[in-house]
């Protein structure tokens, strides 16, 4: 029996449907996987003071912060992945999103406050302490934002909250990201990939099973200072917004890390992307980028298996 369940969560809409023997256990399931997912909004949300990286957040310069083990080991897999991506990722970017007011109405910072701002950022601005599993900062103006892996880590999260109650088969839409566990009602699952500007239209469709796939653009979530459009993803390395060059959608088993290199490929750009996914075939990586008025496909090989046939008329890379 298929059961579906819907839920706002972390800002955004959780859709979850899972096959299981009876309507009674299907929700279950989901109900325990919910459970998982606001869980994880306790540990990540920046948006709450209650939550643990909030907690972090707020601490003065110099005062160790123990954290529950779980995000204390997801924070040093994320300057991990900082470090892989050569900075293309980096949480640490809250006195980045306050120079630009991107929680707020947007604002343009002078070329000196965001000099600054770049030298209160980044993962660097933290200290780590494994044997205690505590963080401290360094600044008191650096802050962790999550919005780049968060539901991704949740998403990860439910999943293993399914699997517990015994489910094999379900689908998860998590404002925009999605997990496919088990078979579909085919093979696999058959997920549109969107227009990197027209997200109501598929420029791309590929199949999943048992892989999440993230989708990262500038095209959804943006303010307009001074009648300037500015996305939500910023280079860290810059401190600027990225540009507005496409969209990068990355497949992968575990859903923290399609998350977190959806996001660093878009931030590389087209080229950059490409040539970092090349040798890494343990995860798909799909660009879609807009020239001349036109969508260019280019993928690495690990995204063919997972292209549906009607799709591979466009140019691998």
């Amino acid at each position: 029996m298929w059961v579906e369940r819907e839920v706002f969560v972390m800002g955004t809409t959780l859709r979850i449907g899972v096959r299981a023997p009876s309507r009674a256990e299907g929700v279950g399931a989901i109900q325990e996987a919910f459970h998982a997912v606001r869980r994880a909004d306790s540990l990540l949300s920046t948006w709450r003071e209650d939550s643990e990286i909030a907690r972090l957040n707020r601490a003065p310069v110099g005062r160790p912060v123990a954290l529950p083990l779980e995000l204390y080991r997801l924070l040093r897999d994320l300057e991990r992945w900082s470090r892989e991506t050569g900075g293309a990722f980096d949480p640490g970017i809250g006195a980045l999103v306050d120079a630009w007011d991107l929680r707020g109405r947007g604002r343009i910072p002078s070329r000196i406050e965001l000099a600054e701002a770049r030298s209160r950022a980044g993962m660097a601005r933290f200290a780590f302490a494994d044997r205690s599993h505590s963080v401290t900062k360094r600044h008191e103006d650096a802050w962790i934002d999550t919005g780049a892996f968060g539901k991704g880590a949740a998403l990860g999260a439910a999943r293993t909250a399914l699997q517990r109650r015994g489910i094999e088969s379900a689908f998860l839409n998590f404002g925009g990201q999605v997990l496919a566990l088990g078979a579909g009602r085919g093979a696999e699952w058959v997920v549109p990939v969107a227009h990197p500007a027209r997200r109501d239209q598929p420029a791309m469709r590929i199949r999943l099973r048992d892989r999440s796939a993230s989708t990262s653009s500038q095209s959804e979530r943006y303010v307009e200072p001074e009648g300037r459009r500015l996305g939500h993803i910023l280079d860290p390395r810059t401190g600027e917004p990225v540009p507005a060059w496409g969209s990068v959608t990355v497949v992968a088993e575990d859903p923290t890390l399609a998350d977190i290199l959806s996001t660093a490929l878009l931030v590389l750009g087209p080229e950059a992307a490409l040539v970092w996914a090349r040798p890494h075939d343990d995860v798909g990586v799909l660009v879609l980028e807009e020239l001349e008025g036109r969508v260019v496909a280019r993928w690495n090989h690990g995204l063919s298996p997972f292209l549906v046939s009607d799709s591979t008329h466009n140019r691998g890379g």
